[in-house]
C-alpha cells in the first residue's frame, strides 16, 4: 500500500507523541491532528492492516516498516519548516507548509535537495 498524505500525517503523529509522551493512544492522535476519535480509528485500522502499526492495550505503536516511513517524513518535515524559517518565514507558518511539502516530493528529489542545500551551505555559496 501506497501511503496517502494523510496515512504519513498519521504516522508522524505516532512518532511524535510517542516520543514526547511514551504512550499513544487514540485520543491523542485526534488532539495532535485536529480530527475525530472516528477518524483516527478508521486510519488505525488501515495503518494496522498494512503493517504500519500495532495496537497493543489501547497503545497504538509503530512497526519497523510505520516507523521507518514516519521518521522519514519527520526529518523531510523538519527539513523544509527549518530551510523556510532560515529563510524569513515566520515559524508557524513554516510549520504548516513544511506539512504539504513533505508529501510532494520522491524520495530521490528529496535526498538530491537535501544534499544541494547542505552543499550549499557549507560552502557559504547561494543556493542559486
Amino acid at each position: 500500500m501506497a501511503l496517502r498524505e494523510s496515512g504519513e500525517d498519521y504516522l508522524e503523529a505516532v512518532l511524535v507523541i510517542g516520543r514526547e509522551h511514551g504512550v499513544v493512544r487514540s485520543v491523542d492522535i485526534a488532539e495532535h491532528l485536529g480530527v475525530t476519535k472516528a477518524s483516527v480509528s478508521k486510519a488505525v485500522s488501515a495503518l494496522q492492516e498494512h503493517g504500519y502499526i500495532a495496537v497493543v492495550r489501547r497503545d497504538v505503536q509503530l512497526t519497523e516498516k510505520g516507523r521507518e516511513r514516519a521518521e522519514h517524513v519527520l526529518e523531510q518535515h523538519t527539513f523544509f519548516r527549518d530551510l523556510l524559517v532560515a529563510a524569513g518565514v515566520s515559524p508557524e507558518l513554516a510549520a504548516e507548509e513544511a506539512c504539504h511539502m513533505e508529501h510532494c516530493l520522491s524520495d530521490d528529489s528529496f535526498a538530491r535537495l537535501k544534499e544541494y542545500v547542505r552543499g550549499a551551505d557549507r560552502m557559504s555559496a547561494p543556493l542559486l
